[in-house]
């Protein structure tokens, strides 16, 4: 007997990875594809060839066919949900293929692009929107800015590779260009804007307005196509089978934790730090710490990334973990002592910044060190706390913005990393002044938000009419573990942390005293 399900697939940086959960969202089996970027590009440029992510795709779909025979389960797929990275630029022309390799996320070449829209759509648009490459593209291409017909991303590409249609999920599109919360489509008022800025800037160009170019919005259970027959043929599946709007990966990723009221924070620890953020209205103005996008419904998101993950923490741990146990294990010998450690880390206190830190302003890595270093507080566990508490607080200052504008933070959601060390959260809640859970079975993860978005595509097409935040309220977990702040340890981080905002403040100083050249501060 075929087991029935939906098919979740993920186009990442480095692969495409498909799954496919039953009914009761159980994980059945997983294929995964891999692909390269294009080599030999200048300083800063990324990009991927679009037909590796296709015959990634073949081979991830094969992968889990391998999977689920070993198991013993043959699929029978109801529904069919994307993900893919955000804020990619593939161009394609009137027939639908691409014009040459898609530049990525991780993309720098149209920084000033971003400023420049920013500053005139009085909205964050950082140098990953889409239409902060395609702006750059118009003006360092323009032989093939003209032949631009689709203007897509990565998930995008693929949904249409699957069904021939031109669509997106509405966190995916939010990515492309700013998203107006009243009308949930892309903001018409800044659309004319953009296309005024084209027109004064390239002159003697053909261009469509934006609005022609760019994929149509669909939220969480809309209508977004079937399989097709290229589609059928390139998944080995019948015709007809109804696949979601792409959505990015971001979005998939709070999808995936179940996640979907406002109110409540995806934190996510790694090498990066991102807190995820659902609002209950939009962000007002323009701040260099937070990003902005939709949910897969089509609430705000408001979003705190932090390039200096636990990567200072981590440096630290291998440094004295290492010698603790001989480099056999160093997390397993010090994590002890970073729980055991005060919460004022006798006095220590520590920058992170072994990379930039563009929402702090901070411009020049190789910075992080420990400050206040004395006899009485100089032990393992108080230096590894130090360094997790200072990237801590470089989230928190982020989320103070949010915080000043009475955007509702009821309940944080920990995940990443951090959590193989549980009784961490309860330092979380403690400096954020807000409860904190770690979920237990909740599978995380874009393929799995992209499989969870399948079945309630699926859900809608029944005639099922519940809220997408019902739907997930409706499969949440028992979290595994629970923290609430407590308070006297909550007013010793509060100290600790306008300490260390007055360091941050001081930053730039100490960027100029360690300058090769040597000037100085002024």
């Amino acid at each position: 007997m075929k087991t029935q399900g939906y098919l979740g697939i993920d186009v990442g940086t480095q692969g495409l990875s498909a799954i496919f959960v039953d009914t009761e969202f159980r994980i059945r089996g997983t294929g995964e594809g891999f692909y390269d970027m294009v080599s030999g590009l200048e300083a800063g440029a990324y990009e991927q060839r679009p037909a590796d992510w296709e015959r990634a795709l073949v081979a991830a779909v094969a992968g889990l066919r391998r999977s689920l025979s070993a198991a013993g389960v043959e699929m029978e797929v109801r529904a069919i949900g994307i993900s893919g990275q955000m804020h990619g630029e593939v161009l394609c022309d009137r027939s639908g293929e691409p014009l040459g390799p898609a530049r990525l996320w991780c993309d720098g070449r149209n920084e000033a692009e971003g400023h420049e829209l920013t500053e005139l759509l009085g909205v964050k648009c950082p140098k990953r929107l889409t239409a902060s490459r395609w702006l750059w593209t118009i003006r360092n291409r323009p032989d093939r800015a003209q032949q631009v017909a689709h203007l897509t991303t990565p998930g995008g590409w693929i949904a249409h590779r699957l069904t021939g249609g031109w669509t997106l999920g509405i966190g995916d599109a939010s990515g492309m260009f700013p998203v107006e919360q009243r009308t949930l489509d892309y903001d018409a008022v800044r659309l004319a804007d953009f296309d005024a800025l084209v027109g004064r800037c390239a002159a003697g160009l053909t261009l469509p307005p934006l609005a022609d170019l760019l994929p149509k919005v669909r939220r969480a259970g809309e209508d977004a196509g079937s399989l097709d027959a290229r589609g059928a043929a390139l998944l080995g599946l019948p015709q007809g089978v109804p696949v979601t709007g792409a959505e990015g990966d971001q979005p998939a990723a709070l999808a995936g934790s179940l996640i979907a009221a406002a109110g409540t924070v995806s934190m996510s620890f790694g090498t990066s730090v991102v807190a995820n953020s659902v609002g209950d209205r939009p962000f007002v103005g323009v701040d260099k710490g937070v990003d902005h996008f939709c949910a897969v419904d089509g609430k705000p998101i408001n979003m705190v990334w932090l390039r200096n993950g636990t990567t200072a923490m981590n440096t630290i741990v291998a440094m004295f973990g290492g010698v603790l146990v001989g480099g056999t294990d160093p997390f397993a010998a010090l994590m002890p002592l970073v729980l055991a450690a005060p919460d004022d880390c006798g006095g220590l206190a520590a920058l992170p910044f072994m990379d930039d830190e563009p929402g702090l302003g901070v411009s020049r890595g190789g910075t992080a060190c420990l400050i206040g270093l004395d006899d009485t507080n100089a032990a393992p566990g108080n230096a590894a706390k130090a360094m997790l508490l200072a990237t801590v607080f470089d989230l928190k200052m982020g989320s103070d913005v949010l915080d000043g504008q009475g955007h509702p933070r009821t309940q944080i959601v920990l995940s990443g990393g951090l959590v193989k060390t549980p009784a961490l959260g309860q330092l979380i809640a403690d400096a954020c002044r807000t409860p904190v859970v770690i979920l237990d079975g909740a599978s995380e993860g874009s393929g799995f938000g992209a499989a969870l978005l399948a079945a309630y595509r699926d859900e809608r097409q029944a005639g099922k009419d519940r809220s997408w935040e019902a739907f997930l309220a409706g499969h949440a977990p028992t979290p595994a573990h629970r923290f609430a702040p407590r308070d006297a340890a909550a007013a010793t981080l509060e100290r600790s942390y306008a300490r260390h905002r007055r360091l941050v403040a001081l930053h730039r100083h100490l960027e100029q005293a360690v300058d090769a050249t040597g000037a100085g501060p002024a």
